[in-house]
Parts: C-alpha cells; structure tokens; sequence
C-alpha cells in the first residue's frame, strides 16, 4: 500500500518541487548568472548572516527535508535501492537542475544545495531501511 501511494504523488512531488526550485517563494530572474562554489562555507556564512531562525529553516533545512523522499526512489526503479546507486544518479540530476537555475538566471548554482539536497536523498534512504525492516517488504 505505502509503495503504490509513493508512485502515485511522486511525480506530482517532483513537478512542484521543481515549480519551487525555478518560480516559488518570491523568487525572480537575477540580472546576471550566479554561482556559489564554495562547499560548506557559504552555508554557514549564510546561517551566520541569517535575519531570523525562519529563514535559516527555510533555506537550510528546506533543502535537507525536501528531498528526503527521493530516498524511497528504490521502491520505483528496483535498481535504485542501493545507496551507492541512488547516490550516482542524483547527483548528476540535481546537478542538471542547479545547472538550469545559473542558466536560466531563476535560482544560483550552489554546491551547497546539492550536498543538503543529497543528504536529504541519503536520510530518506535510510528512513525507507527502517520502514522495510518495519513492515518487511
């Protein structure tokens, strides 16, 4: 049951967190293209820099939790269970979508939103162990 309802609101998932990603939460089309390489760093500058705990949750965190359910993506694509697997084909993924944002101008390419984003993939992946040894799929 929760497998069929995970491939049910996955891709309507995905269409609305790529609706955020480019045209969602007051964003616009920066003048220039920018790009934010340094891993780590700039998240914390960030953090540090912060107006308030809500932003910091938002950004930070927001990019963490949203993508803790492309974990599960095993339960779609069998060849995709294993870490290592998921791992290699979502980072060239959400790299392409980063790509898009610095082209398109509608977001910044940010090293650091790919490693929250993966870890987000990481804890979904080892939540979905948890649930399987839980039910025992």
């Amino acid at each position: 049951m929760l497998k069929k309802l995970y491939k049910i609101v996955i891709v309507p998932y995905t269409l609305f967190l790529l609706y955020l990603m480019f045209f969602g939460m007051g964003r616009f089309q920066y003048d220039e293209n920018m790009i934010t390489v340094e891993p780590v760093f700039s998240t914390i500058k960030f953090i540090q820099g912060a107006m308030s705990w809500k932003d910091i949750i938002i950004i930070v965190i927001g990019n963490i939790v949203m993508f803790v359910p492309f974990g599960f993506l095993g339960w779609v694509f069998p060849e995709l269970r294993d870490l290592k697997s998921l791992v290699f084909n979502f980072i060239p993924a959400i790299t392409i979508v980063e790509g898009l944002q610095y082209f398109t101008r509608m977001g910044i390419f940010e090293v650091d939103d790919i490693l929250l984003n993966t870890l987000g993939v990481y804890l979904g992946w080892l939540f979905r162990r948890c649930i399987e040894k839980q039910i025992s799929y």
